[in-house]
């Protein structure tokens, strides 16, 4: 009974769970920016700043 109790007590109150997931609706122009736009925006930056560290260290070598 005890191990019961327990194991409620360790279920938090509130808390999204994965089985009350709801899908993502893109009604808005922001929704697109935030959730498609950024993420392309952030990939493309980290590339260019990932080459551009690559070719400096390159040419600290010689």
């Amino acid at each position: 009974m005890t191990l019961f109790l327990q194991f409620l007590a360790q279920i938090p109150q509130g808390v999204p769970h994965p089985d009350q997931n709801e899908p993502l609706l893109l009604q808005t122009p922001f929704d697109y920016i935030l959730y498609v736009g950024l993420p392309i925006l952030i990939l493309i930056g980290g590339y260019f700043w990932w080459r551009r560290k690559k070719k400096r260290e390159e040419e600290d070598k010689r």
